[in-house]
């Protein structure tokens, strides 16, 4: 098997497992702004822009109009009171690998620019290049992402049929997917005919097990 011309990467999910972090931040904004306990978080909405999220935590109160307060808000909760992710498997592993084999890759993400860096930074991960909510215009499930991160990884159009993307979420594989690129599902939280129905061509229980899969193809 010959080797994908480059390799992207969603973030929360795929290299890291970022709830708590997320989760921590949302929960101590709804608190200081609407003095309530944030309403649980649902399924659908991972991968989604954080302010979609915030728009629907702050509907089920009725508070619509406040969703831009506690998308900032959040975002200054995230930052200030920052959680550290778990590193999910095989991102060392395969990043390593990919340096090896002098293969572009990075990471695009729904996540916020600062998110990224303080996590990277506090988990010494190898990811020089990596784009957060802030640098699109249209965030996923929208293809701008993704092509946002081949271009700076100076891969032309003709060469998005033969880059791999890493995704968790059905948001996420939209994206890859509309991109003209090759989703690969992670089974972070959707199930394989879930991640294959939204157009994942390969699907593995991590980043590990492609990295094993793509050794074993050479």
């Amino acid at each position: 098997m010959k080797l994908p011309k480059g390799f992207l990467f969603d973030f929360d999910g795929v290299v890291v497992n970022s709830f708590a972090s997320h989760h921590t931040a949302w929960a101590s904004a709804f608190k200081t702004l609407f003095n309530k306990e944030i309403p649980a978080f649902p399924k659908e909405m991972a991968g989604k822009s954080p302010m979609l999220i915030a728009n629907y935590y702050c509907s089920t109160i009725d508070k619509a109009s406040q969703t831009k307060d506690l998308y900032l808000l959040k975002d200054k909760h995230l930052d200030a009171f920052f959680v550290t992710p778990k590193l999910l498997p095989g991102i060392n592993e395969m990043t390593r690998f990919l340096a090896k084999n002098k293969i572009p890759y990075g990471i695009a993400s729904n996540a916020t620019k600062q998110f990224l860096k303080n996590s990277i930074q506090h988990l010494n991960l190898n990811f020089d290049i990596y784009f957060g909510v802030q640098d699109y215009i249209k965030p996923k499930p929208a293809p701008e992402a993704y092509i946002t991160l081949a271009n700076a990884l100076n891969f032309k159009e003709e060469d998005f049929k033969n880059i791999w993307v890493f995704e968790d979420s059905l948001t996420g594989t939209e994206a890859a997917k509309l991109a003209g690129m090759i989703p690969i599902g992670i089974l972070t939280q959707y199930s394989e005919s879930e991640l294959k129905a939204a157009g994942s061509q390969m699907v593995f229980p991590t980043v590990l097990e492609a990295y094993r899969f793509l050794q074993t193809s050479l």
